[in-house]
């Protein structure tokens, strides 16, 4: 597999997303807990969560224009470089009990997590056509390995050091050290900017006020907003129905297995069904992870629910990314991926912010139940997609999709 030149990039790649992902993963298992041990309120425990997203929101546009000029390489490198910080920085927050160091080191871990969302797409540009898909989707696998080492690492950090969770975050700068040593290896072609060529393309507002362009970005952020929401929340919801931590960190592998061991189908369900289609059976299983919720809140229903909600993150997230790409040139690529990834990462931030309070004003099951008219919207939005491209009018611009993106936008029906 890794013999060829082109393979050992993207099984650099794959390495470094099992790393960051562990990282991100090892913040959502015990960054609400920690930050509930120092919070003055009980509303502000997922603050640590919430300021990841919210360093990502911010950087994830910066990061793509940055790296248009510079290459992947710097950057995916410094971006590692700011996860290492951020754990210090994060553990030093908890053993002091300053709620906001520990928030800006989380800050720092998202501005890591905005540099390497773009691993996925720098797993294309290294790839040939015939390998393209199938290296995408082995990057994105490199999530399963996040699945196990995220909550086991913040599960044995936790009582590693006193207070609470300083452990977990040293043991996640050392993560994130070892990603930058790995990117070191990697070699991505030279972006356009940095050879100095003119960057050519239509205007933003032209490539963003698509149709399909707004469906793709409004399903994939239902997707993360959804599931940042409810699994942000479940920790937090399991110790207070009494559930300890290894039963949380638990749950939260069986999750992150559900986000990522589909991405080895899910292109080939997208290239037979449709992605329009995937992305419903999204929503539908989003669905089906709100009516698991409230099934009660033993283990079974937290594990159960919490599995359906990867799946459903998976099938609108991939689905989401593929369709965006049938919306965009080569030379459009920068805007419209870091448009589309900090929209994302702002709904993400608003969602993990508001996990707390909202779990303390309504309880975990109608949090849960709160979300239904939001997946019915992103419902209407696909079906509404689907018979727009299905009439006259929308076979008409499919006929003028970007160039050498004809193809993929023929999977949309």
């Amino acid at each position: 597999m890794i013999g060829r030149p082109m393979h050992r990039q993207v099984f650099l790649l794959a390495a470094a997303q099992a790393l960051f992902q562990t990282a991100s993963v090892l913040v959502m298992t015990v960054g609400g807990l920690a930050g509930g041990q120092i919070a003055s309120r009980p509303e502000l425990a997922t603050m640590p969560i919430a300021a990841m997203f919210l360093g990502t929101a911010l950087a994830t546009f910066p990061a793509s224009m940055w790296m248009s000029r510079v290459g992947r390489r710097l950057g995916f490198i410094l971006g590692a470089l700011l996860g290492v910080a951020g754990g210090l920085i994060a553990a030093a927050g908890i053993y002091l009990g300053l709620l906001a160091v520990l928030a800006f080191g989380t800050f720092l871990i998202g501005a890591y997590q905005a540099f390497a969302q773009f691993y996925r797409f720098a797993a294309s540009e290294v790839a040939d056509e015939a390998f393209r898909s199938r290296a995408i989707s082995f990057v994105l696998g490199g999530g399963i390995v996040a699945a196990l080492a995220g909550p086991l690492l913040g599960r044995l950090g936790g009582p590693l050091l006193e207070p609470l969770y300083v452990g977990s975050f040293l043991l996640l700068a050392l993560v994130s050290a070892i990603g930058a040593g790995i990117l070191l290896g990697l070699r991505v072609p030279t972006p356009p900017a940095a050879r100095g060529e003119a960057l050519q393309g239509r205007p933003w507002r032209a490539i963003v006020f698509q149709p399909a362009y707004l469906v793709a970005l409004f399903g994939a952020a239902t997707g993360y907003g959804v599931m940042i929401l409810a699994m942000t929340a479940t920790p937090l919801a399991m110790a207070h129905h009494h559930h300890d931590l290894p039963a949380a960190a638990t749950v939260i592998q069986l999750h992150v297995l559900g986000m990522f061991l589909p991405s080895f189908f899910t292109g080939s369900l997208v290239a037979r069904f449709g992605v329009l289609r995937i992305m419903l059976a999204g929503v539908a299983l989003l669905a089906g992870h709100v009516l698991v919720t409230l099934t009660g809140v033993g283990f079974g229903s937290f594990a159960g629910a919490l599995v359906l909600l990867g799946l459903g993150w998976n099938f609108l997230y991939v689905g989401g990314t593929t369709l965006l790409t049938t919306t965009y040139t080569a030379e459009e690529k920068s805007r419209a991926q870091a448009t589309n990834d900090m929209t994302i990462f702002v709904v993400g931030l608003a969602c993990s912010f508001s996990a707390g309070a909202l779990l303390q004003t309504f309880g975990w099951q109608t949090l849960n139940t709160l979300l239904l008219p939001w997946l019915a919207s992103a419902a209407f939005a696909l079906l509404g997609l689907g018979y727009r491209q299905a009439s006259p009018a929308g076979r008409q611009e499919k006929d003028r999709a970007p160039d050498g993106e004809t193809a993929t936008q023929g999977s949309t029906r």
